[in-house]
């Protein structure tokens, strides 16, 4: 493991695993939502953005937690050697956005950029997640699965294995 992918929908906790996963590794951690907003919430230049996400591919090491835009979420899963995709029941990826946005109220959620309205984002995440079984569905799967001959693919499919993936995939790893 030494360039790992976090994907999945939103409130998936993606951004807590992809912290665990980086402070037990020593492997640089990379919040897509940092580069790809501004400090007040609003999206920054698309070349701006795509500079950023090249600029981090090109390094030796790296954890990039979030999607993107399309183009540079396929540009990810290729250069990847690691692939952790978070695939959460719909209703307890809503569930874990209201939990976001209530906790939010009171502390800035991980992973969250600086200066971004949390009731703001959860209202977009709640229409992302309606949208979602249109992508985050069987045919993306096998489309991972498809480009995954010398990858390592994990598919987190419960709060229990998100606890437990970063303790038993870094202690299975010696190379990490």
């Amino acid at each position: 493991m030494k360039k790992i992918a976090v994907f999945g929908k939103p409130g998936s906790g993606k951004s807590t695993l992809s912290k665990q996963l980086s402070i037990a590794t020593g492997i640089p951690l990379y919040q897509l939502d940092s580069i790809l907003y501004k400090k007040n919430g609003d999206l920054v230049d698309r070349k701006v953005f795509d500079n950023e996400h090249s600029n981090i591919l090109s390094f030796e090491r790296w954890i990039i937690d979030g999607f993107g835009p399309m183009g540079s979420f396929n540009k990810r899963l290729e250069a990847a050697d690691t692939l952790v995709y978070i695939d959460l029941p719909y209703a307890l990826s809503y569930w874990l956005v209201t939990k976001r946005l209530l906790k939010g109220m009171f502390v800035k959620p991980e992973g969250w950029p600086d200066g971004s309205s949390v009731l703001k984002g959860s209202l977009e995440s709640y229409k992302v997640l309606k949208l979602c079984p249109k992508f985050w569905n069987d045919n993306f799967l096998q489309y991972v699965e498809g480009i995954s001959e010398n990858k390592s693919v994990y598919v987190v499919r419960s709060i229990a294995e998100l606890n437990c993936f970063v303790e038993t995939r870094t202690k299975s790893s010696n190379n990490v």
